[in-house]
Protein backbone atom coordinates (compact mmCIF):
# COMPACT_ATOMS: atom_id res chain seq x y z
CA UNK A 1 0.00 0.00 0.00
CA UNK A 2 1.62 3.60 -0.96
CA UNK A 3 0.38 6.56 -0.12
CA UNK A 4 -1.55 8.86 -2.53
CA UNK A 5 -0.85 12.16 -4.34
CA UNK A 6 -1.14 15.80 -3.30
CA UNK A 7 -4.43 17.13 -3.03
CA UNK A 8 -6.64 17.63 -6.36
CA UNK A 9 -8.94 20.08 -7.60
CA UNK A 10 -12.61 19.63 -6.62
CA UNK A 11 -13.84 19.81 -10.11
CA UNK A 12 -11.79 19.07 -13.37
CA UNK A 13 -12.52 19.52 -16.84
CA UNK A 14 -10.86 16.54 -18.21
CA UNK A 15 -11.99 16.89 -22.11
CA UNK A 16 -15.02 17.20 -24.26
CA UNK A 17 -18.23 16.55 -22.32
CA UNK A 18 -15.82 15.03 -20.09
CA UNK A 19 -15.80 16.41 -16.10
CA UNK A 20 -15.19 15.35 -12.63
CA UNK A 21 -16.17 16.01 -9.00
CA UNK A 22 -14.32 15.09 -5.93
CA UNK A 23 -16.43 14.10 -3.51
CA UNK A 24 -16.05 15.34 0.00
CA UNK A 25 -14.83 12.45 1.59
CA UNK A 26 -11.41 12.23 2.01
CA UNK A 27 -9.77 9.47 3.85
CA UNK A 28 -6.68 6.60 4.21
CA UNK A 29 -8.75 4.35 2.09
CA UNK A 30 -10.23 7.21 -0.40
CA UNK A 31 -7.56 9.33 -0.72
CA UNK A 32 -8.74 12.96 -1.83
CA UNK A 33 -12.12 11.45 -2.40
CA UNK A 34 -14.49 9.59 -4.77
CA UNK A 35 -14.21 10.58 -8.10
CA UNK A 36 -17.93 11.06 -9.81
CA UNK A 37 -17.54 11.80 -13.20
CA UNK A 38 -20.00 13.27 -15.22
CA UNK A 39 -20.76 12.51 -19.44
CA UNK A 40 -22.26 14.69 -22.15
CA UNK A 41 -23.88 18.26 -22.11
CA UNK A 42 -27.27 17.98 -23.14
CA UNK A 43 -28.18 15.32 -21.40
CA UNK A 44 -26.43 13.99 -18.80
CA UNK A 45 -24.53 10.74 -17.44
CA UNK A 46 -23.07 10.57 -13.69
CA UNK A 47 -20.65 7.45 -12.81
CA UNK A 48 -19.87 7.10 -9.37
CA UNK A 49 -21.85 9.64 -7.07
CA UNK A 50 -20.60 8.60 -4.09
CA UNK A 51 -21.14 8.28 -0.46
CA UNK A 52 -24.95 9.65 0.42
CA UNK A 53 -23.90 13.38 1.02
CA UNK A 54 -26.55 15.70 0.26
CA UNK A 55 -23.75 18.80 -0.25
CA UNK A 56 -22.38 16.16 -3.20
CA UNK A 57 -25.52 15.10 -4.52
CA UNK A 58 -26.52 19.10 -4.73
CA UNK A 59 -22.97 19.79 -6.45
CA UNK A 60 -23.45 16.98 -9.03
CA UNK A 61 -27.02 18.78 -10.15
CA UNK A 62 -24.88 22.44 -10.50
CA UNK A 63 -22.10 21.36 -12.37
CA UNK A 64 -24.64 18.92 -14.31
CA UNK A 65 -26.46 22.11 -15.67
CA UNK A 66 -28.92 19.69 -17.93
CA UNK A 67 -30.96 16.96 -17.77
CA UNK A 68 -29.14 13.93 -15.65
CA UNK A 69 -30.82 10.57 -17.72
CA UNK A 70 -28.34 7.82 -16.74
CA UNK A 71 -26.64 6.92 -13.30
CA UNK A 72 -23.72 4.17 -13.41
CA UNK A 73 -21.92 3.03 -10.87
CA UNK A 74 -18.65 0.76 -11.58
CA UNK A 75 -19.45 -0.98 -7.75
CA UNK A 76 -21.28 -1.40 -4.51
CA UNK A 77 -19.06 -0.69 -2.06
CA UNK A 78 -20.03 2.32 0.57
CA UNK A 79 -17.70 5.19 -0.93
CA UNK A 80 -19.64 4.64 -4.74
CA UNK A 81 -22.60 3.94 -4.84
CA UNK A 82 -24.86 5.18 -2.39
CA UNK A 83 -25.78 8.59 -3.25
CA UNK A 84 -27.33 6.91 -6.56
CA UNK A 85 -30.47 6.06 -5.45
CA UNK A 86 -30.80 9.85 -3.77
CA UNK A 87 -29.94 11.01 -7.29
CA UNK A 88 -32.43 8.71 -8.98
CA UNK A 89 -34.91 10.10 -6.85
CA UNK A 90 -34.71 13.52 -7.40
CA UNK A 91 -33.62 13.01 -11.36
CA UNK A 92 -35.52 10.30 -12.73
CA UNK A 93 -32.30 9.15 -14.12
CA UNK A 94 -32.25 5.30 -14.50
CA UNK A 95 -29.84 3.54 -12.81
CA UNK A 96 -27.13 1.11 -14.76
CA UNK A 97 -25.32 -1.59 -12.83
CA UNK A 98 -24.65 -4.61 -10.93
CA UNK A 99 -26.66 -5.48 -7.81
CA UNK A 100 -24.54 -6.00 -5.07
CA UNK A 101 -23.39 -8.94 -3.78
CA UNK A 102 -23.82 -9.91 -0.12
CA UNK A 103 -21.56 -8.45 2.28
CA UNK A 104 -21.10 -5.65 5.13
CA UNK A 105 -18.97 -3.17 3.32
CA UNK A 106 -21.75 -3.43 0.06
CA UNK A 107 -23.93 -1.15 -0.34
CA UNK A 108 -27.75 -2.85 -0.17
CA UNK A 109 -29.70 0.22 -1.23
CA UNK A 110 -28.51 0.07 -5.11
CA UNK A 111 -31.08 -1.86 -7.30
CA UNK A 112 -30.37 -1.37 -11.28
CA UNK A 113 -32.79 -0.42 -13.20
CA UNK A 114 -31.00 -2.14 -15.74
CA UNK A 115 -28.17 -4.81 -14.92
CA UNK A 116 -24.93 -4.46 -17.12
CA UNK A 117 -23.56 -7.24 -18.94
CA UNK A 118 -19.93 -7.39 -20.13
CA UNK A 119 -19.08 -5.89 -23.58
CA UNK A 120 -22.81 -3.48 -23.30
CA UNK A 121 -22.67 -0.15 -24.46
CA UNK A 122 -24.49 2.58 -23.07
CA UNK A 123 -25.27 5.23 -26.58
CA UNK A 124 -25.98 8.41 -26.49
CA UNK A 125 -25.97 11.35 -29.06
CA UNK A 126 -23.13 12.73 -27.49
CA UNK A 127 -21.04 9.48 -26.54
CA UNK A 128 -20.70 6.06 -25.98
CA UNK A 129 -19.54 4.14 -22.62
CA UNK A 130 -18.56 -0.16 -23.08
CA UNK A 131 -18.78 -1.86 -19.98
CA UNK A 132 -15.81 -3.96 -19.06
CA UNK A 133 -17.00 -6.67 -16.39
CA UNK A 134 -13.28 -6.94 -14.26
CA UNK A 135 -14.35 -8.84 -10.91
CA UNK A 136 -11.87 -8.94 -8.58
CA UNK A 137 -11.97 -6.05 -5.86
CA UNK A 138 -15.77 -6.78 -6.21
CA UNK A 139 -17.56 -9.37 -7.72
CA UNK A 140 -19.53 -6.90 -9.25
CA UNK A 141 -17.10 -4.31 -10.66
CA UNK A 142 -17.18 -2.54 -14.01
CA UNK A 143 -14.91 -0.13 -15.73
CA UNK A 144 -16.36 1.82 -18.57
CA UNK A 145 -14.49 2.58 -22.02
CA UNK A 146 -15.36 6.05 -23.68
CA UNK A 147 -15.43 5.02 -26.81
CA UNK A 148 -14.00 8.99 -28.06
CA UNK A 149 -11.21 9.41 -25.97
CA UNK A 150 -9.92 5.49 -24.97
CA UNK A 151 -10.30 6.38 -21.76
CA UNK A 152 -10.99 3.49 -19.83
CA UNK A 153 -12.97 4.67 -16.10
CA UNK A 154 -11.98 2.12 -13.32
CA UNK A 155 -13.43 2.40 -10.05
CA UNK A 156 -11.50 0.71 -7.93
CA UNK A 157 -10.30 -1.69 -10.63
CA UNK A 158 -6.79 0.27 -10.85
CA UNK A 159 -6.48 3.87 -8.32
CA UNK A 160 -3.83 6.10 -8.57
CA UNK A 161 -1.29 6.18 -6.54
CA UNK A 162 -2.41 3.28 -3.82
CA UNK A 163 -3.26 -0.50 -4.55
CA UNK A 164 -6.76 -1.58 -3.62
CA UNK A 165 -7.76 -4.16 -1.04
CA UNK A 166 -9.04 -7.50 -2.23
CA UNK A 167 -11.36 -8.64 0.73
CA UNK A 168 -12.71 -12.27 0.04
CA UNK A 169 -14.76 -13.78 0.35
CA UNK A 170 -16.19 -11.22 -2.58
CA UNK A 171 -12.92 -10.27 -3.30
CA UNK A 172 -11.09 -12.47 -4.99
CA UNK A 173 -7.42 -12.38 -6.30
CA UNK A 174 -7.07 -14.71 -9.12
CA UNK A 175 -10.12 -12.90 -10.79
CA UNK A 176 -8.34 -9.78 -9.72
CA UNK A 177 -5.27 -10.13 -11.73
CA UNK A 178 -7.34 -12.26 -14.61
CA UNK A 179 -8.71 -8.49 -14.99
CA UNK A 180 -6.20 -6.37 -14.81
CA UNK A 181 -4.43 -8.68 -17.66
CA UNK A 182 -7.59 -7.87 -20.12
CA UNK A 183 -7.85 -4.04 -19.07
CA UNK A 184 -3.98 -4.10 -20.35
CA UNK A 185 -5.21 -5.62 -22.94
CA UNK A 186 -7.37 -2.67 -24.14
CA UNK A 187 -4.77 -0.43 -24.97
CA UNK A 188 -6.33 2.78 -23.26
CA UNK A 189 -4.91 5.82 -23.90
CA UNK A 190 -5.11 6.80 -19.94
CA UNK A 191 -7.15 5.74 -17.02
CA UNK A 192 -9.97 7.84 -14.99
CA UNK A 193 -9.66 5.82 -11.41
CA UNK A 194 -12.25 6.47 -8.70
CA UNK A 195 -9.57 8.06 -6.56
CA UNK A 196 -6.96 10.09 -7.47
CA UNK A 197 -5.52 11.62 -10.72
CA UNK A 198 -5.81 10.46 -14.44
CA UNK A 199 -2.95 7.63 -14.84
CA UNK A 200 -1.42 8.21 -18.07
CA UNK A 201 0.84 5.26 -18.64
CA UNK A 202 -2.11 2.20 -18.02
CA UNK A 203 0.54 -0.70 -19.62
CA UNK A 204 3.50 0.63 -17.01
CA UNK A 205 1.39 0.80 -13.69
CA UNK A 206 -0.83 -2.29 -14.53
CA UNK A 207 2.64 -4.54 -14.89
CA UNK A 208 4.05 -2.92 -11.58
CA UNK A 209 0.37 -4.07 -9.54
CA UNK A 210 0.89 -7.20 -10.94
CA UNK A 211 4.48 -7.70 -10.06
CA UNK A 212 3.83 -6.31 -6.72
CA UNK A 213 0.78 -8.94 -6.30
CA UNK A 214 2.64 -11.67 -7.37
CA UNK A 215 5.94 -10.68 -5.03
CA UNK A 216 3.24 -10.29 -2.43
CA UNK A 217 1.95 -13.93 -3.25
CA UNK A 218 5.51 -15.19 -3.26
CA UNK A 219 6.04 -13.60 0.44
CA UNK A 220 3.08 -15.35 1.95
CA UNK A 221 4.28 -18.90 -0.17
CA UNK A 222 7.57 -18.79 1.82
CA UNK A 223 6.35 -17.33 5.12
CA UNK A 224 3.81 -20.31 4.89
CA UNK A 225 6.46 -22.83 3.66
CA UNK A 226 8.31 -21.16 6.84
CA UNK A 227 5.79 -20.93 9.25
CA UNK A 228 3.17 -23.24 9.16
CA UNK A 229 0.03 -24.04 11.09
CA UNK A 230 -0.66 -20.29 11.21
CA UNK A 231 -3.77 -18.12 11.51
CA UNK A 232 -3.80 -15.78 8.76
CA UNK A 233 -3.81 -13.25 12.00
CA UNK A 234 -0.33 -15.14 13.00
CA UNK A 235 1.23 -15.21 9.04
CA UNK A 236 0.32 -10.94 8.73
CA UNK A 237 3.17 -9.69 10.55
CA UNK A 238 5.73 -12.33 8.65
CA UNK A 239 4.48 -11.14 5.39
CA UNK A 240 3.68 -7.29 5.97
CA UNK A 241 6.61 -6.00 7.81
CA UNK A 242 7.20 -2.90 5.51
CA UNK A 243 3.31 -1.95 6.49
CA UNK A 244 1.82 0.44 8.98
CA UNK A 245 0.59 -2.02 12.10
CA UNK A 246 -2.36 0.29 11.82
CA UNK A 247 -2.86 -1.16 8.28
CA UNK A 248 -2.84 -4.62 9.76
CA UNK A 249 -6.69 -5.62 9.84
CA UNK A 250 -6.85 -4.40 6.18
CA UNK A 251 -3.46 -6.04 4.86
CA UNK A 252 -4.88 -9.40 6.32
CA UNK A 253 -7.81 -9.20 4.35
CA UNK A 254 -5.66 -9.14 1.01
CA UNK A 255 -3.44 -11.74 2.98
CA UNK A 256 -6.18 -14.54 3.11
CA UNK A 257 -6.96 -13.54 -0.84
CA UNK A 258 -3.60 -14.61 -1.43
CA UNK A 259 -4.20 -17.59 0.48
CA UNK A 260 -7.13 -18.51 -1.10
CA UNK A 261 -5.66 -18.33 -4.63
CA UNK A 262 -2.53 -20.88 -3.59
CA UNK A 263 -4.99 -22.87 -1.89
CA UNK A 264 -6.87 -22.92 -4.97
CA UNK A 265 -3.55 -23.14 -7.17
CA UNK A 266 -2.88 -26.14 -5.23
CA UNK A 267 -0.25 -24.46 -2.93
CA UNK A 268 -1.56 -24.20 0.22
CA UNK A 269 -4.01 -25.71 2.52
CA UNK A 270 -5.82 -25.41 5.48
CA UNK A 271 -7.47 -27.31 8.26
CA UNK A 272 -10.06 -24.97 10.14
CA UNK A 273 -8.68 -21.47 10.39
CA UNK A 274 -5.35 -22.98 10.05
CA UNK A 275 -2.99 -22.62 7.05
CA UNK A 276 -0.04 -24.91 5.46
CA UNK A 277 2.40 -25.02 2.88
CA UNK A 278 1.73 -27.52 0.21
CA UNK A 279 5.48 -27.88 -1.72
Amino acid sequence: MTAFGPEMPAFSELGPGVRRLVAPNPSLMTGPGTNTYLFGDKEIAVLDPGPLIEEHVDRIQEVADAPIRWILVTHTHEDHSPAASALASITGAELLGRPAPEGKHQDATFTPDRILEDDEELVTREFILRVVHTPGHASNHVCFLHAGMNLLFTGDHVIDGSTVVINPPDGNMKHYLQSLQRVKELQCDALAPGHGEIIRDPGRLIDWIVDHRLEREAKVANALAANPDLTTHELVPHVYEDVDKKLYGWAERSLLAHLLKLEDDGAAKRNDERWTSVR
